[in-house]
This record gives C-alpha cells, sequence and structure tokens, in this order.
C-alpha cells in the first residue's frame, strides 16, 4: 500500500477574493480524489470567516466539506478582533510552533500569499 503524500496549503487571502479561492478549491477537490493527505492552513486575511459568528461563503463551507484537515493561525485571527473560541467546529486554530511542526512533517508546502 502506498504511503499518502502530504501537502499543506498556506492561504492568506481573504475568501471573498473569489479567483485565489475558486482555484485554491478547484485545486483541493481534484486532490481529494487522489491519494493525498491535505491540509489548508488560514493565515493572515484567509482567518477571515473562518469563525461562527462570521458569515462563511458558501465556498469555504464546500471547502470545509471535503476530506482535509484545516487550521486557522490564533495570532492572525486575534489580530483581526476574532476570538479564536468561536471558530468553526472544522477548523483547528493553532499557534506558531504547531504551525512549524506541521510544516515540518509535510511532503510539500503550497504558498498562496
Amino acid at each position: 500500500m502506498q504511503e499518502k503524500k502530504k501537502i499543506v496549503y498556506l492561504y492568506g487571502f481573504s475568501h471573498t477574493n473569489d479567483a485565489k479561492f475558486d482555484i485554491l478549491f478547484e485545486i483541493i477537490q481534484e486532490h481529494s480524489q487522489l491519494n493525498i493527505d491535505m491540509i489548508i492552513i488560514f493565515l493572515h486575511d484567509g482567518v477571515i470567516g473562518t469563525s461562527k459568528r462570521t458569515l462563511t461563503t458558501e465556498k469555504l463551507r464546500n471547502l470545509l466539506n471535503l476530506p482535509i484537515s484545516v487550521y486557522a493561525l490564533i495570532p492572525d485571527i486575534k489580530a483581526r478582533g476574532m476570538d479564536p473560541k468561536t471558530l468553526n467546529d472544522k477548523v483547528k486554530g493553532i499557534g506558531y510552533d504547531q504551525l512549524v511542526d506541521v510544516l515540518v512533517e509535510s511532503e510539500k508546502i503550497v504558498s498562496w500569499m
């Protein structure tokens, strides 16, 4: 049995930036059909919309329903006046130490910043 490849996507744009998010969603959707373990880490403005208290776009909801792990960087959440305790149930808040751990363990890192 072939071991799953692990790809981490770092996404730093607001989800309202349709063109970039559309491309990311298409790639993630295609990779979800393959034997690839995917992780998305929202940082910078990418954390906007990950809270239960904010409007979540349909595209983000669709992304969160794919078989992937989704994280959001807690310092960026706080910097935008959001409370990490209100994150969407499918998004896990992480700090810089955990970010480094995830990146070290991944085979490939794709940065969308």
